[in-house]
């Protein structure tokens, strides 16, 4: 699991205790993160206390009933609400995971919510991502080839060449497994981390590609892909069951291939 780790010299008091509403039924605390960098002080973990049987069953369902009705300040992303986006990822219960796919029931007793560990954050539940996604363009995802498409077709590709493409392109990008990380953590200024190299070698693996000798050079590199360790992090955390371990072991084996 993914524990949410602290910045250097900085520590988490706690805040505000929000009580329930009145006439509240079955109810649920959740303890969450706040920050705001503009205040100069040092973050705190507020409490807010729910009725469930007033509320949809996913986090992300009480999180938007805590900013609607009870704290409008709370600051966190969400958008698609179906696992498809990846912009609620924290996390929770000490877990990196998608607010809207996580039950409030699959958490016994107080439901403790951070930002994604080892990330700067922005406001609250908000991390900075500009260093992934920057790290996600460097490795060019797109298509890249140099033969001219057929004049009368799309480029096709064989029912087995596709299918070297499942468990790869569902990647929503949502960050929860290379901020499970150590070697991420560690080194991720110069590592790619488990969510880039699976991106990565979904374009290595495409048929349809005509640069996998370049993205395989671009790779060739003591830290963008052999800081990991196989620590299996990645694996255990992606709410999408995918495998971004398998996917870097399998760019590891394509380098010693090519020396043969």
């Amino acid at each position: 699991m993914a524990e949410f780790s602290l910045p250097a010299n900085s520590t988490v008091k706690q805040g505000k205790d929000w009580p329930a509403q009145s006439g509240a039924g079955k109810t649920q605390s959740f303890r969450i993160y706040r920050w705001t960098p503009e205040d100069d002080k040092n973050p705190q973990v507020d409490t807010y206390t729910i009725d469930t049987d007033d509320c949809g069953p996913m986090v992300l369902d009480a999180l938007i009933k805590i900013k609607s009705e009870i704290d409008p300040t709370l600051t966190f992303r969400r958008s698609c609400r179906e696992g498809i986006c990846g912009s609620c990822a924290m996390n929770i219960d000490g877990t990196n995971t998608l607010a809207c796919t996580k039950y409030i029931s699959d958490v016994k007793g107080d439901v403790k919510i951070y930002p994604l560990p080892h990330m700067e954050v922005v406001k609250d539940l908000v991390p900075d991502l500009n260093k992934a996604y920057a790290q996600l363009a460097s490795i060019e995802p797109w298509m890249k080839t140099e033969s001219p498409p057929p004049p009368d077709r799309e480029r096709l590709q064989s029912p087995e060449d596709r299918k070297k493409l499942d468990g790869l392109y569902e990647c929503i990008l949502c960050f929860c497994c290379s901020t499970s990380c150590p070697s991420y953590w560690w080194n991720g200024d110069r590592y790619l981390g488990p969510a880039i190299l699976l991106q990565a070698y979904r374009w290595i693996v495409d048929s349809r590609d005509e640069h996998t000798g370049e993205r395989l050079d671009d790779l060739e590199d003591p830290f963008r892909l052999y800081r990991c360790h196989t620590i299996m992090n990645c694996t255990k955390t992606c709410p999408k069951g995918l495998n971004p371990a398998k996917a870097i072991a399998e760019i590891k084996k394509l380098m010693v291939e090519r020396q043969y």
